[in-house]
């Protein structure tokens, strides 16, 4: 089972893929480990990253879900994942740039067996005020709205389980597993 941790930059999704890592025993990777050079020094600059820009990335995180899915085992990934495309991208590769582009490819399905996105969902002024207070992030505060701007709050079929940041972690951490616990004990898994 994979769960992607998602939503706008200062949420806390690196802070709760760390904590939900040790809870669950579970290996976490974090997408910004994965960013090229390139899209860090905009970032840093105060530049908001563009969809070309996103590409190589999401299909590197795509291919990080893949071969943990391929092994079995289960895994954390922390992305943005702020649009459909991109939560597409994650799930199917190059596959949902030619389905996107094309209306004569095959549909793919809105939602992966065994891969889910958890998402972290807050408002502006708190999330804003949060990123003032970090140290040491590339992602300056001034691209939060970029990134509110992007988001594509994530659809109920798309498997997710959405999270209210104003809450502590331990408790959404109860949520996730008893979401897990669902899922195992439901018969379609």
């Amino acid at each position: 089972m994979i769960y992607v941790i998602m939503g706008v930059s200062g949420c806390g999704k690196s802070s709760f893929g760390a904590f939900l890592s040790e809870k669950l025993g579970w290996p976490v990777h974090e997408g910004d480990e994965f960013h090229p050079q390139e899209n860090i020094d905009k970032m840093a600059r105060g530049e908001p990253l563009t969809d070309q820009d996103r590409l190589p990335w999401l299909l590197k995180l795509h291919e990080v879900i893949e071969r943990e899915r391929s092994s079995g085992c289960d895994a954390l990934v922390v992305c943005s994942a702020l649009k459909h495309l991109y939560r597409h991208i994650l799930l199917y590769g190059s596959k949902a740039l030619a389905s996107s582009s094309s209306p004569n490819q095959d549909i793919l399905p809105q939602a992966s067996p065994h891969v889910f996105f958890i998402f972290l969902h807050g408002d502006y002024d708190l999330i804003h005020q949060r990123m003032v207070d970090r140290m040491g992030h590339y992602m300056k505060a001034d691209l939060l709205r970029s990134q509110f701007d992007v988001l594509e709050p994530p659809l109920e079929e798309e498997n997710i389980l959405t999270l209210d940041i104003r809450r502590n972690f331990p408790d959404m951490a109860v949520e996730v597993e008893a979401h897990i616990m669902s899922l195992r004990s439901s018969p379609m898994s």
